[in-house]
């Protein structure tokens, strides 16, 4: 028997199990009787030794054996372990596969939207809107412009993580049509924030990420000043703790305020290394930084960035709070 992937998506998930397909309709013919169906989707369930099963079905010992050895000779269960009772050795069975099917040799079709199998339920919802019908991402990905812009007067030094961010977006989503990339200044010169939205950079280099600023949980302390705006770290209203190291981040996400059937995602850091660290957090280390997300519209983690192998980069984080 092969081993193949079922994939099953009810519309809203989608999942995969492994499948071992017939080649021969002999074998498949030895699991084809009710007792032996019974009995498969028992060792499925859980490891047994026929006298168990005898006894949860209530019928005779040799029967038991006599299916047994039918679903041996199919491939369809395998000894899982043994145990010595009552001075014989007992033999526990299981399955081989949660699924056993026959595949006739063609029907194959390309799949209109791939499927999201590479990365965990979690990531798939949290990124649930930036992914069309047809498996296209849809959105945008806004970095600051490199050149001094904004009341900051700043050159974007993080924009290339948002290189790292499409990789990982790659396992799940296809490629628009449309260039998915765009520089602050260009979407706000294009009126392009009725998008879905993946901010990548702190306020102090991302016009976009100022602007949504005021509608996260978690805020960037910017305080006019004589000389501009004065940029004082990251403030939590739920603790009232002040986050100014260089490495600490926010990974957010929120209802687009110019659209609220849209979101915007904020991987915003106090400096660039801060942002670097919101990009591994939701990329390399997501299971970590969205372990108890639920599919909520409001969404905030602060991120710590930690170089843990002492080569002077970020590689490793901490979920603050």
């Amino acid at each position: 028997m092969g081993k193949k992937m079922l994939l099953h998506d009810d519309g809203k998930t989608q999942m995969i199990k492994e499948i071992k397909v017939f080649d021969d309709p002999q074998r498949l013919k030895l699991i084809l009787n009710r007792l032996s169906w019974k009995i498969l989707v028992m060792l499925y369930e859980r490891a047994m030794y026929p006298l168990e099963i005898a006894k949860e079905l209530g019928i005779h010992e040799q029967k038991v054996y006599y299916h047994i050895r039918k679903l041996i000779k199919a491939g369809a269960i395998t000894v899982a372990k043994q145990e010595e009772k009552k001075g014989a050795i007992a033999k526990y069975y299981v399955t081989v596969s949660p699924a056993f099917g026959i595949e006739l040799p063609k029907g194959y079709k390309t799949m209109e939207r791939p499927p999201l199998v590479s990365v965990s339920e979690q990531v798939q919802r949290f990124f649930r809107e930036f992914i069309r019908r047809d498996g296209c991402f849809d959105g945008k990905i806004v970095v600051g412009s490199p050149t001094p812009h904004g009341p900051f007067k700043t050159s974007a030094r993080d924009g290339h993580y948002a290189s790292h961010l499409a990789f990982f977006l790659g396992q799940f989503t296809r490629m628009p049509e449309d260039f998915a990339v765009k520089l602050d200044v260009d979407v706000k010169a294009e009126k392009e924030e009725k998008n879905n939205l993946i901010l990548v950079g702190g306020p102090g280099t991302n016009l976009l990420t100022q602007e949504v600023n005021e509608y996260l949980p978690l805020k960037f302390n910017m305080q006019p000043s004589e000389q501009g705006f004065l940029f004082g770290g990251l403030v939590s209203t739920k603790t009232g703790r002040v986050y100014t190291a260089d490495a600490v981040g926010l990974v957010a996400k929120i209802v687009n305020p110019w659209d609220k059937s849209k979101r915007v995602v904020v991987l915003a850091g106090n400096k660039a290394v801060g942002t670097k660290a919101c990009v591994l957090a939701l990329t390399n280390l997501h299971d970590k930084t969205l372990g108890n997300y639920k599919g909520e519209d409001t969404f905030a983690k602060v991120i710590q960035g930690f170089d843990l192998d002492g080569d002077g980069k970020v590689d490793s984080i901490e979920v603050l709070e």
